[in-house]
């Protein structure tokens, strides 16, 4: 048995194999790049070796400084995870060449499956389905052109050594066809340093089905049940659930012995997964699914596969790598129950998921799932990598209960000042196509700003917050100058909203906490009281707009003397890198207004004062 691993990765999966190997006995090396210095998975090793700059390029992508580092430590293997260099051949190549064990397939096996056009000719040899489509060495337009126009549109152009959605292009029409080569291509010599493409046939009903393949060093291979990913946004990944609704059994064996046979077929050694196209047109059908591509390492997605099998993947890996026969026979697994998983990652859905960067101040998650993250309260989400922060599993007796467990866990997540999808998540995971098992890979797409989440909280919701900023509870900060009123105006992420609430018994003249956040559907959103310079007096209520944190004024929309009517935006503000528009708290003339486009304000700047119109 290996008795010490270095973990060629970061983040949730370099946690995840630390705990599999730590309970193992087995002695865990990390790496890591200067913005992962203080990581979760760097304190949680055993030991920690740097290894360079932040970009990966410079670091995580170096083999030469991770195989260095394995040996400056004495580890004996080396897992890649997933990403980064785990599909590289040569990698694979150059670790057992230095003498280490590699924790993953053979070279050879992820060379026969890492071009998307040669895996499929190996597949249809060993009798696997396969795609209708165009593998051919001519890569002239005219040529592809032809066969586009043969196999019948809409056709898909797919990189041949593409993957995570890039360099592919949907056509539906003969006339689009030669644009969209041109881009699909430029976009794969980009991405992968090869341009050359396939084409297969269009399915208008896809389903995601994967197959969980594990294969040892004396010949066998297992399946352990599909996955359906179906659920995607832009080729990308949202949640995954085990096994695929809809599968019967006749259905079943014949994918999952497809799967083996493909993996028999490179004689493959650890965990892999063989991915099938499926047309769910009319169900799932055994004449219906095809091969797409195998990904040659451990999925992001396997979770759900060890939820329903009882079975730890990453346990499974290290006893092949050590040279054991495989943990179980065919016949000894068999599904238990359901499991489904959500990707959390810090990204804003309102403004087209662009990644959210910076601190997580809070970073309370749901309860009743299992969790895999990387990331603790207080840590940096960086630009450098990508911005998944945690994997939510849940795993219940049937596909409604696991589906309800992971929505509720996702629905008392609490994130903050950083945006997450966890309300994008809530809102699909309840949305009746898909509490219905209507999948397809096209669903998200179709459904668009259905499936995001309100800008605001609820009525209720803010009005308990309002509630505790004047709760008389004598806790330091803002002292309000008058009486406790039914009504009041606060800022709501930096925006204006007068809010009706209760407040507290027997209060006359309370206290305002500096701020409260309010979590609700997995959103967070942060609510404070309108504050004046100095932090004594002023309100949204005497008519004065200040400026509720340090930042720059990107936009005007008024000058003094303008009429404006309650809710009309004033101004934005920039700060924290987020937008806050400021408005006005009810109808009335600019008499006063200070605000210039570019210009830095302070905190609780007077930047504008409505007068009402009498």
């Amino acid at each position: 048995m290996i008795q010490s691993l270095l973990i060629a990765n970061r983040g949730e999966i370099a946690c995840r194999i630390i705990r599999t190997a730590r309970a193992m006995g087995i002695r865990t090396v990390a790496v890591y790049s200067d913005a992962d210095a203080n990581a979760l998975h760097v304190r949680s090793a055993d030991e920690a070796v740097h290894i360079g700059p932040s970009p990966v390029r410079e670091s995580y992508l170096l083999g030469d400084r991770i195989i260095a580092a394995a040996q400056q430590t004495g580890a004996q293997a080396i897992h890649p995870g997933y990403g980064f260099l785990s599909e590289n051949a040569q990698f694979a190549q150059a670790v057992q060449d230095a003498g280490l064990i590699w924790v993953g397939p053979n070279p050879a096996s992820i060379t026969a499956m890492g071009l998307k056009d040669a895996a499929k000719q190996l597949m249809q040899q060993a009798g696997v389905p396969t795609t209708p489509g165009y593998l051919g060495e001519d890569q002239s337009p005219d040529r592809l052109k032809a066969e586009a126009d043969a196999i019948g549109y809409p056709v898909l152009i797919k990189a041949v050594a593409g993957g995570g959605g890039k360099g592919m292009r949907k056509v539906d029409d003969a006339a689009d066809f030669a644009d969209a080569l041109l881009s699909c291509q430029r976009e794969a010599a980009s991405s992968f340093g090869n341009d050359q493409v396939l084409l297969e046939k269009w399915i208008t009903n896809p389903r995601h089905i994967e197959v969980q393949v594990f294969g040892d060093s004396h010949g066998n291979v297992v399946h352990l049940f599909e996955r359906d990913c179906s659920l995607q946004r832009r080729h990308q990944k949202v949640i995954e659930e085990a096994p695929a609704p809809g599968m019967d059994p006749e259905t079943r064996a014949a994918v999952c012995q497809a799967a083996v046979n493909a993996a028999k077929a490179v004689d493959y050694v650890g965990a892999g997964t063989i991915e099938f196209i499926a047309d769910g047109g009319d169900g799932l059908r055994p004449d219906r699914i095809w091969f797409m591509e195998m990904n040659t390492r451990l999925q992001v997605e396997h979770p759900v596969t060890e939820e329903i099998t009882g079975q730890d993947l990453v346990e499974w890996q290290l006893r092949v790598a050590s040279g054991e026969p495989l943990p179980k026979k065919q016949e000894e697994l068999s599904i238990n129950g359901w499991a489904m998983e959500a990707r959390l990652y810090a990204e804003d859905p309102a403004k087209g998921f662009l990644p959210s960067i910076g601190r997580l101040d809070t970073f309370e998650l749901g309860h009743g799932c299992r969790i895999d993250t990387g990331v603790e309260q207080g840590a940096e989400i960086s630009p450098f990598y990508d911005p998944m922060i945690a994997k939510v599993i849940a795993h219940g007796p049937s596909r409604d209960a696991a589906r309800r467990s992971l929505a509720a866990s996702l629905d008392d997540t609490a994130i903050w000042p950083l945006r997450t999808n966890a309300g994008f998540l809530v809102k699909a995971l309840e949305h009746p196509t898909f509490v219905a098992a209507q999948l397809d890979t096209g669903l998200i797409g179709r459904e668009g700003d259905a499936l995001l989440p309100p800008h605001h909280p609820s009525d209720e919701a803010l009005a308990d917050a309002a509630t505790v900023l004047v709760s008389g509870d004598g806790l330091s900060g803002f002292r309000l100058n008058a009486p406790i009123r039914a009504e009041a105006a606060f800022l709501l992420d930096g925006e204006a909203v007068t809010i009706r609430f209760d407040p507290r018994d027997g209060t006359d003249d309370g206290e305002a906490l500096e701020d409260v956040l309010i979590a609700e559907g997995g959103q967070v959103w942060h609510l404070t009281p309108w504050r004046a310079s100095g932090g004594a007096g002023g309100a949204a209520s005497d008519g004065a707009i200040l400026s509720p944190m340090p930042g720059r004024i990107i936009a005007v929309a008024v000058t003094a003397g303008d009429k404006v009517a309650k809710g009309q935006k004033l101004l934005t503000l920039e700060a924290m890198k987020m937008e806050h528009s400021l408005v006005a708290p009810f109808d009335g003339i600019v008499a006063e207004f200070n605000a210039a486009q570019g210009g830095q304000v302070s905190e609780g700047a007077l930047l504008a004062r409505i007068e009402k119109d009498e």
